[in-house]
This record gives structure tokens, sequence and C-alpha cells, in this order.
């Protein structure tokens, strides 16, 4: 009888037990196809759009929904033809724009446009913390939408890739700009930027020590400008020397120090960029007063609120005013000058994002993992999550790593 048994869980092991299985393999999660919608700036002075042809060709072919308001890329010498060669879908109604999953823009929306926005939407879009207002941010909060600062997108090694990129050539954008304001037609001091034999060069002061004081530098060391190059940041100091590959007189600020250099300064140039919130008040009025007539400040700073206590926002239409006898130059979208340049370098970088969110099954696991993408948000569904703008306009701040962390 045993046996028998035996025998009866030997046939049960070797009919059941050790049978192959069908090998299973792990599914990979099929990426998210987005509707990517870009209307068209309504403000006069803005020339440029976030995404060309090229790049949308790049999203469409991985399946993305490209929807572009017809005209959207005039400015910067694009046709509706390339965009739809490129297999983006051309409308004319904005409200069609509006809908998709992501709204583009190279401007913060007017309180008009959030009107129209879904819930659950992504904006990805400058601050411009000089043009935003508490009503903007509220809107935002009520349509919760999740707001993306993209000049406040960090890349893997920590750097602001657009701020980076707008910054090569807002540099070199400001040496030409102040070159030419210098000029008596243009109520400056008359001063050739880089002098000519027997007469010295002009004389210009850059407060910065960052992309955009190199890409500065460069330009005015290829005119024949005599630079002097301030910041607190002795490291980027030193490193900027090293990539100049020349020698130059820089310095950390100090307000005697500053204060003589401003005096005799023909043109100054303000590069300080802030990680986050408004960049930092370097320039007194009391320092403007005591300027020369004529001379010039570029403010390339006030797109975070400048660092001239006199500055204020102007643009490409009216882009100067004279203070105290000195000219000043605010254009917060300085790159609109050169829109098919900037545009083409904003494209570059978001391109890869907008995959990227792609990728993911949902944002929020995005931004749980890619930190420099979560620099960037400051409202997330409802949730205002920069602390600058809590305490600036008064509006209740929730930590957004706090609210990923709730949600995984």
């Amino acid at each position: 009888m045993d046996e028998i048994i035996h025998k009866k869980v030997e046939v049960h092991m070797g009919s059941f037990a050790y049978e192959p299985k069908p090998e299973t393999l792990a599914l990979q999660p099929k990426e998210r196809k987005l509707t990517i919608g870009i209307p068209k700036e309504t403000r006069l002075h803005e020339n440029r759009i976030a995404l060309v042809p090229n790049s949308i060709r790049v999203l469409t072919n991985v399946g993305h929904k490209v929807v572009v308001e017809s005209g959207a890329g005039e400015r910067s010498n694009y046709a509706d033809i390339e965009f739809s060669e490129a297999g983006a879908q051309v409308v004319h109604d904005r409200k069609e724009v509006l809908k998709s999953d992501i709204i583009l823009k190279v401007e913060p929306p007017s309180v008009e446009e959030i009107d129209l926005f879904n819930p659950g939407q992504i904006l990805i879009s400058p601050l411009q913390l000089p043009i935003i207002s508490r009503k903007y941010l509220l809107k935002l909060k009520e349509k919760r939408v999740t707001a993306i600062a993209m000049e406040y997108i960090k890349s893997h090694d920590g750097t602001f890739p657009i701020v980076q990129i707008l910054g090569e050539l807002a540099g070199m954008n400001a040496v030409i700009t102040a070159s030419e304001l210098l000029a008596k037609t243009n109520e400056g001091r008359g001063v050739l930027l880089g002098g000519i034999t027997g007469v010295p060069p002009a004389k210009v002061v850059i407060l910065g020590a960052g992309i955009v004081a190199e890409s500065a530098i460069r330009a005015a060391l290829g005119l024949g400008a005599s630079i002097r190059v301030l910041d607190n940041n002795i490291y980027k100091l030193m490193r900027l020397k090293s990539r100049i590959g020349t020698v130059l007189h820089t310095s950390a600020i100090h307000p005697k120090y500053l204060q003589h250099q401003l005096e005799t300064a023909d043109v100054v140039i303000g590069a300080i960029h802030s990680k986050e919130g408004r960049s930092p008040i370097i320039i007194t009025e009391e320092m403007v007063m005591r300027m020369k007539k004529g001379a010039v400040i570029i403010d390339v700073s006030i797109d975070q609120g400048g660092i001239c206590e006199t500055s204020e926002v102007t643009t490409l239409d009216n882009p100067t005013f004279v203070k105290h006898g000195v000219v000043h130059y605010c254009v917060p979208n300085m790159a609109s000058k050169y829109p098919r340049t900037a545009s083409q370098a904003i494209s570059n970088i978001i391109t890869p994002i907008l995959i990227g969110i792609g990728a993911e099954q949902n944002l929020e696991t995005l931004l749980f993992y890619d930190k420099g993408l979560r620099n960037g948000v400051y409202c997330y569904k409802g949730c205002l999550t920069n602390r600058y703008l809590s305490k600036q306009f008064d509006i209740r701040y929730t930590d957004l790593e706090l609210l990923l962390t709730s949600q995984a």
C-alpha cells in the first residue's frame, strides 16, 4: 500500500511540479499621448513662439498632437503652412487651442486667457515677476492649473537651461543695444563703444558673472570696450576669467567701490539672476543720480524685478526712459528683438521636457523624480507652491514636495 502511494506522489510531482510554465515579461507602460496647444501671443512687443516646426515634427512623430493658433509664428517668420507640414493642426479658434493638455507660451497668459483654461491643464511659460499680479495667481488657483515657470526649470547639473540660452542672446544683445543708446541721437553721451585710435573706449560695468555677463563680455571685447565685472561670488569670477581666456578687471561688490565704478561708467549692464523670487537691488537711486549724464543702464534682470532701484518695465515699442539724466533700457523679453533665433533656442529646450512628460503615466511621477522640473512649478492643482510669491501677494503657501508625497 505504501509503495502504491509513493508511486502516486512521484507521478504527481513529475506531472505538475516540474512542468515548465509559459514565460511572462513585464510590459512597459505606454507613453501618454499629449495635446499641446500654442496660442498666438497677444502683446504687441512679443514676437517669439515656444515651438518651431522642426521641434513639432519630433513631437508629432512620437504620437503627440500639437495645435497651433493661426498666425502664431508670423512675427518669427514662420508661416502656418510650415507648422502644418510639420504635423501640427493649425486652427483659427483660440478656445480650441486652450483646451489642450499642455499650454505653451513665451509670455505669461492674460487673466482673460486663463478664464478659458480647464482644470488639470499644464501651463509652461515664463513667470516675469514685474508683470504678474495677485489676480493672475488666484485665477490659476481657481482653475486648478499646474503652472511651470520655464526660466526656473533646472537641468541635472543644477543650471537653468532657458536662462542660459537666452542669457547668451541677451548678453550680446545688451552690448549691441548699449552701443546704439550711447549715440547722441538716442540721448546718450555720444561715445563710441570701442573708441578709435587716440581716443579711449567706453567703460562698461557688468554686474554679475553668469552666462549673460560672459556673452556680454565677449561682445564688448570684440568691439574694444573697457570692461569691469563685479560679483560677490568669487568662484564665478574665477570661472569667468578662465572661460574668457584673457585678463579681466574683476571685483566683489562693495558699496564704495561700486559707487566709484558707476560714477565713471558709460554703460552699466545688470545681469544677476535669482534662483527663486526677485533679483536683489544692487544699484540705489542715489547711485544713479551720481552717474554721468547720458550714461546707459541695461537692466537684463528686469524679468525678475531688476537690480536697479530706478528700473521700470519697458517694451520693444518704447524701450527706454531717462531718469536723473541716465538712459534706462528695461525690456523683460530682450530676446524678442531677435525672435527667430530666440524661438529656436527655447524650442530646443522645451521639446525634451515635453517628451519626458509624455513618457510618464502622470505628471506627479515625473515631478516626484525630476527635481529640476519640480523647481519650476509655482502653482500645482489649486495650490501656490512658490514661497516668494506667497509672501509677495499674501497667498497661502503649500510645499510641493509634501503634496507629491501625499499622492505617491
